[in-house]
């Protein structure tokens, strides 16, 4: 059937499969406001049509059927869902939807419906997502509704410009699939993923969905052995389960092939085998995955440190499942996921399941994000960049996979995917954080900006003297941290001189200056290239500086010296530089060939003149030849 030919009929059988699916959770009083909104929708609607050419009403019969079938809301939700485009496309207005159909009605479609504002505090985009963002103060269901109106303009892309494409996917990428995943729906999420992948890379995602072809004909032969045998095992000791093949969606290979620099065909498992049991009265499901794992490992050879337990270790969107990997007789590496009928519920229904509508609000999560938008409204009201912080904060704290990492007495840490150990240490306490010198991770010294992985056991060495530094902003990833970062570095007192990124001046050099767009001076020396170019070009920017020494501000500077090789050199050098002159050396290279020593180090400075009189106690050391050094 084509989209501009669907009858009349058509309309009210997709609008009776939402009704099937709330027939059976829903009093009759309630089937029929959910039957009374369906026909209000259809005649506020019935003029219009989408892109496509199709009457209008499909897309809201297709939100509520999203609504109820697959995140199985009660009835105020599917009666919203059906309005959703009401007030914003129609005459009809929000009193008009209380008088008919309720507070609670009313109140989701007002959540939902695009505010028309003369003027933004951020964006159009920006004021629509914080609106939905502060919802969650009240009620989850209306971001719920919005993931679901969200989903079918993805499924429907096609009929839309591509600028228009390019700009509902980079939203839906940005913004709905890490929502979803974040409240556990799982399958949701990964939908969205790939939906706005093959609209923002078509190229891409057309030719990785090649390779899942090329892969499933290549694999059949194997993966039928394979699965076979874990059939005739799991059969023969009289275990219940499902099983199928799944193969990895585009977007995640795609991802996978960044991270990790490999190409399609050298990416590890590329599909996996999932085993789903239902849940018995006999044995607990972690025994039950225990003894489906020990069946098949009595089998196959079990990959060493393949074991992902999310049993125990849930991730924080609730997902449940144990992973491994098993040597299959074709020598390849097969991954496996065994888990519940109930854990693989909890997957596609993430928060919403076991639960009930009403109880959503209760969950740490929701109370976790609460705290957070009121923490980050607070303190965007002080930043410039409001409109970027309140996105990048949000998106820090919630918007992440986790990883789960352990202090030294055990205590587990959770913390965003690709968290540093400044992060940990931000979790542990704000002073802990703020002070934080070095790492320890699983007993081995490392920088705090050390990247953490899953399970890793973390110790924080602190110093009262240690501040937090202008490179820990792009290594930390939570919230908390970026925010005590972010606090420290803007209330710094701001430089009266900016240097050149080029020549590196330091005070006591000759230089000059040049006004920039924000009122500082960019300083630079006058032998500058860059400072030559500018004055030919921006000449009447130029001021004249008067850059001094401050005993408070040091500088990096480098020399490269040369001597003959004799015993104790080094330890001379470095007296001269660290104890007699003061200064800490931050780097230390030292090279002898032919007996001829070649010396690269790195300390800071206050002034030209500091490094002059360094060069001339270096020079003055016996046997050191020659002396070379430039800032940094």
């Amino acid at each position: 059937m084509k989209l501009h030919e669907i009858t009349e009929e058509e309309i009210l059988r997709r609008a009776n499969e939402v009704f099937s699916a709330m027939e059976n959770r829903s009093t009759e009083e309630e089937m029929k406001l959910v039957k009374k909104a369906f026909m209000c929708a259809k005649e506020a609607h019935h003029e219009q049509r989408r892109k496509t050419g199709e009457p209008y009403i499909i897309h809201p019969i297709a939100v509520a059927l999203i609504v109820a079938k697959e995140l199985q809301l009660g009835a105020a939700p599917v009666c919203a869902a059906f309005l959703h485009d009401v007030v914003e496309d129609t005459p009809t207005t929000i009193e008009d939807i209380e008088n008919m159909f309720g507070q609670d009605v009313a109140f989701l479609v007002r959540v939902v419906t695009k505010q028309k504002k003369q003027s933004y505090a951020m964006s159009k985009q920006l004021d629509n997502f914080k609106q939905m963002l502060d919802s969650m103060h009240y009620d989850i269901r209306a971001i719920l509704i919005k993931l679901a109106d969200r989903l079918h303009n993805m499924r429907t892309l096609d009929s839309m410009r591509p600028d228009k494409q390019m700009k509902i996917a980079g939203e839906t990428d940005y913004f709905y699939a890490p929502l979803a995943n974040r409240l556990g729906l799982y399958t949701i999420k990964i939908e969205l993923e790939n939906l706005s992948f093959r609209y923002r890379c078509p190229q891409w995602y057309c030719k990785i969905l090649d390779l899942i072809e090329k892969d499933r004909k290549m694999d059949e032969k194997r993966m039928a052995a394979f699965n076979k045998t874990v059939d005739d095992i799991l059969t023969k000791n009289g275990i219940e389960y499902k099983r199928e093949v799944a193969y990895k969606q585009p977007y995640n290979l795609w991802r996978k092939m960044k991270t990790q620099d490999e190409d399609y065909e050298h990416l590890e498992c590329r599909h996996f085998t999932r085993i789903v049991f239902p849940s018995n009265n006999k044995l607990s499901d972690k025994n039950m995955i225990l003894k489906i794992y020990s069946l098949l490992t009595d089998k196959f050879k079990e990959r060493p440190n393949s074991i992902i337990n999310y049993i125990d270790l849930p991730k924080q969107n609730g997902y449940q499942a144990f992973h491994t990997q098993l040597l299959s007789d074709y020598g390849i590496w097969e991954e496996v996921h065994i888990q519940s009928e109930k854990m693989r519920k909890k997957t596609m229904l993430g928060y919403l399941f076991n639960s009930g509508e009403r109880e959503i609000d209760i969950n740490m999560w929701l109370k976790d994000f609460r705290s957070l938008l009121n923490d980050v409204a607070e303190n965007a009201e002080h930043k410039n960049d409001e409109h970027d912080y309140f996105m990048q904060s949000v998106r820090a704290s919630f918007y992440n996979d986790d990883i789960q990492v352990y202090t030294p007495d055990g205590k587990a840490v959770l913390l965003p995917k690709h968290s540093t150990a400044i992060d940990f240490a931000f979790n542990i306490h704000t002073s802990v954080g703020m002070h934080a010198k070095y790492a320890k991770i699983n007993g081995h010294l490392a920088s705090v900006r050390t990247r953490l992985k899953r399970g890793d056991c973390v110790e924080i060495g602190t110093d009262p003297n240690v501040w937090p530094q202008t490179s820990w902003s792009t290594s930390a990833k939570s919230y908390k941290a970026l925010k005590n970062i972010h606090q420290y570095l803007d209330n710094l007192p701001k430089p009266e001189y900016v240097r050149c990124p080029v020549c590196h001046p330091i005070p006591g050099e000759e230089v000059i200056g040049f006004h920039m767009p924000d009122n500082q001076i960019m300083v630079h020396r006058r032998d500058c290239q860059e400072a030559i170019s500018q004055a030919s070009q921006q000449g009447d920017n130029i001021v004249a500086v008067d850059y001094k020494e401050d005993k408070l501000s040091v500088f990096p500077a480098t020399i490269t010296l040369k001597a003959v090789d004799r015993q104790h050199l080094l330890s001379d050098i470095i007296d001269g530089i660290s104890n007699r002159l003061h200064l800490s050396i931050d780097m230390l290279h030292t090279v002898t060939e032919d007996e001829i020593v070649t010396c690269k180090m790195r300390f800071f400075v206050h002034s030209s003149q500091e490094l002059t009189d360094i060069v001339k106690n270096i020079l003055d050391i016996t046997d050191v030849d020659e002396v070379s050094y430039h800032n940094e």
